[in-house]
């Protein structure tokens, strides 16, 4: 998981920093993971696409069946499960 480092104060050092944290974040970028998190959403995507997935959290914002995973098809979250 990419975490930024803290942006130097000192102008003269911000270069190698940037190439630094362009590295750290190309090599974490290139890692295959086996699984996906999903945070907890709790207001639907402010501009739902075809086909993203989220997890809602059924009170604060219930899609149509109560907490869990839904996608976004033909203008419509489905529930997933």
């Amino acid at each position: 998981m990419y975490i930024p480092s803290a942006v130097p104060t000192d102008a003269g050092m911000l270069s190698a920093f940037l190439n630094d944290e362009l590295q750290r974040l190309s090599r974490e970028l290139q890692l295959a993971q086996p699984f996906t998190i999903l945070e907890t959403l709790y207001v639907e995507p402010k501009k739902p696409r075809e086909g993203m997935i989220v997890k809602a959290d059924g009170t604060t914002w219930n899609p149509g069946s109560g907490a869990g995973f839904y996608g976004y098809r033909a203008s419509a979250w489905r529930f997933l499960g």
